[in-house]
């Protein structure tokens, strides 16, 4: 070969070491770099059920609260008392002939809602069908929203996945303050807007103030955060759905208060804007999972934006900030299950599993050298250059390190000796009819390439289902499948490579160890 290729295989093996270099900085220390999972570091397992009949009964909420308008628009009755109960639209009217008008505009315009009569009333539920689509999105978009508010805690990458019909596992590794993100994961952060129509000290006064024992059907009082109780409407159109920012700043009527400010999207900021612009001197209720935040008195008509005060410190708005963009949940959820693994257990496993990748490491050494001498060293040099870029191609992908994990990095180990042996023993078949060195090198790789290259795309191919339909640690140990496989291609098929091909033409060797 002449001196040209020499100098690229010079510069190739120059190459590889400048990149091991690069690959043993940005995984020092390892520890720093790389996140591992609550098996091996310890934290907590919660265990949250979603309680899905509420969801079905807010899409309700929103039919009745749109009822209106649609039945004026039609020339229909209205219904004397609508309220949502037990995944149930009930209304009332004041004769059967009103009741039969709205059923049979109800059975043209809401196809999916299944109609009972009872004397006057018409009772409307869901398609089994429809309502099981709206339970399985409510447990999705509460995932979302986990997601949403977990990593905005810098937690990020937290596994969260769906367990059964309407449960969900959440894993907190290594978290300092899991009280804080629990507190964080139970808000429902369903923000409203109503209007007030009566305010007392207590629950009886107001119950006397309007000369009943119970409540309309329509109607609920809430709770202030600074005391006393409102009167409010059961159900509104304007929630924290239709903002479109909310962010921690300062404001109030000093201007150095910490604040809450937010702004509606373009449907909002319309209906806000009525609000205000139709309710003049009125009290406007801020509610936030069924508490009175603050009730203030509508000066003018807002147009789209506000501040939320009273919340006490800066960190407490920075939190509500936090919870109104990443959104309220589809439906509350329920802590079922809480459990914890301490760092010591995940410590002892991070020593035994990576033991058994050492262990396996030095029986490949051992192996090697035993069966292809000198050469065998080259092959686990690769190996450990292997091992090297399955870490840093976890770094990079931001994975997170599980037990099942380091399972996947000690398969790996076996999976890429292999590509060695069937390269040096095509090698060996090539010496062994009297063909050159450096030709049975060559030979020997081309001929391996296109084995190895088949039998590890069904690797791949295994390791994407795995990730594509797996969960948890059954991740954790796909992504290390993958990367282990991409990672042996390299180092078998060039890295091992110019590794003979720098060695052979630097030393001149006329007889190869193998």
């Amino acid at each position: 070969m002449n001196f040209s290729g020499h100098r690229f295989n010079f510069m190739s093996i120059g190459f590889w070491t400048l990149l091991a270099i690069v690959c043993v900085v940005i995984l020092y220390p390892l520890r720093e770099k790389l996140r591992f999972g609550i098996d091996l570091v310890g934290g907590t397992y919660i265990t949250l059920e979603v309680q899905t009949d509420k969801a079905v009964e807010a899409e309700l909420a929103e039919k009745m609260l749109m009822l209106p308008d649609k039945l004026k628009k039609a020339h229909k009755p209205l219904p004397l008392t609508k309220e949502v109960k037990d995944e149930t639209l009930v209304l009332t009217f004041d004769n059967t002939q009103a009741l039969q008008d709205v059923a049979s505009n109800l059975t043209l315009s809401e196809p999916q809602l299944k109609q009972t009569v009872e004397g006057t009333t018409l009772k409307l539920r869901f398609e089994d069908k429809f309502a099981k689509k709206i339970k399985e999105e409510a447990v999705r978009r509460d995932i979302e929203v986990l997601h949403s508010r977990l990593n905005k805690l810098n937690v990020e990458e937290t596994p969260i996945a769906k367990q059964g019909e309407k449960n969900i596992v959440v894993e907190l590794p290594g978290i300092d303050d899991p009280q804080k993100a629990k507190a964080m994961i139970g808000k429902m952060a369903k923000l409203e807007f109503k209007l007030v129509e009566r305010e007392s000290g207590s629950k009886e006064d107001l119950l006397y103030e309007i000369e009943g024992e119970e409540l309309p059907p329509d109607k609920e009082i809430v709770h202030g955060k600074e005391g006393g109780y409102f009167l409010l409407s059961k159900y509104t159109d304007i929630t924290g759905k239709l903002l479109k920012e909310a962010k921690a700043g300062l404001g109030g009527h000093t201007g150095a208060e910490p604040v809450v400010k937010f702004q509606f999207n373009e449907i909002g900021a319309e209906k806000f804007y009525e609000l205000t612009r139709k309710n003049f001197g009125k009290r406007l209720a801020i509610v936030l999972d069924g508490e009175v935040l603050l009730a203030p008195t509508i000066q003018q008509a807002l147009k789209g934006s506000g501040e939320i005060t009273g919340m006490g410190s800066a960190d407490a708005c920075k939190e509500l900030s936090i919870l109104l963009k990443s959104g309220s949940f589809a439906a509350p959820v329920t802590f079922e299950e809480e459990r914890q693994i301490g760092p010591s257990l995940g410590s002892d496993l991070i020593h035994k599993g990576l033991m058994s990748c050492l262990i396996g490491l030095l029986l490949l050494l051992v192996f090697s050298v035993f069966y292809y001498r000198l050469s065998g060293v080259l092959s686990f040099i690769a190996l450990v250059y292997n091992l090297l870029l399955i870490l840093v191609g976890m770094y990079w992908l931001g994975a997170t390190l599980t037990l099942p994990g380091i399972a996947g990095l000690v398969l790996t180990v076996g999976m890429a000796i292999d590509c060695s042996i069937l390269i040096y023993e095509h090698i060996r078949e090539e010496l062994a009819a009297g063909v050159s060195v450096k030709t049975a090198v060559n030979n020997g790789f081309s001929e391996a390439m296109v084995v190895i290259i088949d039998s590890n795309i069904t690797h791949v191919l295994t390791a994407l289902i795995l990730y594509k339909f797996g969960t948890g640690p059954i991740k954790g140990f796909a992504v290390t499948l993958l990367l282990g496989t991409i990672a042996t291609l390299i180092t078998g098929l060039t890295f091992l490579r110019s590794m003979f091909n720098f060695i052979l033409e630097t030393f001149d060797i006329k007889k190869l160890s193998i």
